[in-house]
């Protein structure tokens, strides 16, 4: 017969792996399925159309995320869409160390990705 010591451990460790299981869920989950969904369609507009494709995109997104937080990516995401633009604003964000570090860091996550999935 199991103590009420006993049953309150268990108890507590079942808790325990509860929440770390959720913070792991969340920590993995932090990126909105429309941004992994827009990475994905990029991704397979440039690498072909097919399942495997998309296996590969998805899997890629994955790794990103778990590299990246959702706000690193949105940062580095903007940089690259405004570095595009001509003229003096375009230069604010191609010439700039928050700007260049920012796309530092996704492309390196991109390239972990890329060996990875590809």
């Amino acid at each position: 017969m199991r103590t009420a010591a006993t049953i309150l451990g268990i108890g507590a460790a079942i808790c325990f792996w509860g929440a770390l299981s959720s913070v792991r869920a969340d920590d993995l989950n932090d990126y909105p399925t429309k941004a992994r969904v827009d990475y994905v369609f990029g991704c397979m507009k440039a690498n072909g159309e097919t399942r495997d494709i998309l296996e590969r995109c998805s899997c890629s997104i994955d790794v990103i995320a778990g590299i990246l937080t959702y706000d690193r990516y949105v940062s580095a995401e903007t940089v690259l869409s405004m570095a595009q633009v001509p003229g003096n604003l375009g230069t604010q964000f191609r010439a700039t160390e928050i700007a260049r570090t920012a796309l530092d860091d996704l492309r390196r996550a991109q390239a972990e990705a890329e060996v990875r999935c590809f």
